[in-house]
């Protein structure tokens, strides 16, 4: 999802939860979404449907790009 606001663009990408390969391939994907855009920071929110999940805010960072991730 690309958020045009006040002349600012923000990429937010949903996500389910289907464990770590498939959230990886997630994060190399908002990359390269951010890397298209000419950004260095993107937004991840990633539903988690497990009982014992981790849930919570991270910053993750992955070469010179930043994404923040909430895990529900």
């Amino acid at each position: 999802m690309i958020v045009d606001y006040l002349g600012e663009q923000f990429i937010i990408e949903l996500k389910i939860w289907n464990g770590p390969a498939y959230h990886e391939k997630g994060e190399k994907q908002m990359c390269l979404y951010l890397e298209r855009f000419g950004l260095k920071t993107g937004y991840m929110l990633s539903f988690n449907f497990n009982k014992k999940k981790e849930q919570g805010i991270k910053e993750i960072k992955i070469g010179d790009m930043t994404i923040h991730e909430a895990m529900v």
